[in-house]
């Protein structure tokens, strides 16, 4: 397993911040833990941070588990990086906590979220294994 140095916290006014850290497990996969406030100030350099590993997995899983506060910013970020996702296949989805939960229950995102970093690990690790297709051969 590999590991990432987190990012340095980002101070984005009035005391706000927010860290990022990625964990780099076998088989293709990464998970991003987010720490802090995913607001305005801090939902770019997050979603620039995201984006990157789409070039370098085919897993990944966004833990919020810590996120303290979770503005429409995030949203976005994230909505992009599902986008983003699609068009790389890679299998993503993400883990919430009651700020994100709150705002995702006002808007009509409808973004991949599991209860845990291993279920969604488990059950993105299906959806990326590759699909074989029998082919009948001519006789």
């Amino acid at each position: 397993m590999h590991v990432t140095s987190p990012t340095a916290p980002m101070t984005a006014g009035s005391g706000h911040t927010a860290s990022f850290a990625t964990r780099w497990l076998p088989q293709s996969a990464a998970v991003i833990t987010v720490h802090g406030d995913l607001d305005a100030a801090s939902a770019p350099q997050f979603a620039t941070y995201a984006m990157r590993h789409t070039f370098h997995t085919r897993r990944l899983v966004i833990d919020l588990a810590g996120v303290e506060f979770f503005g429409t910013a995030g949203l976005a970020a994230l909505e992009d990086l599902d986008g983003r996702c699609s068009a790389k296949s890679v299998a993503w989805g993400l883990t919430s906590c009651p700020a994100v939960d709150r705002l995702l229950r006002l808007s009509t995102a409808t973004l991949p979220v599991y209860p845990t970093v291993s279920k969604a690990l488990a059950e993105l690790e299906a959806k990326a294994a590759p699909s074989l297709q029998l082919v009948p051969q001519p006789r």
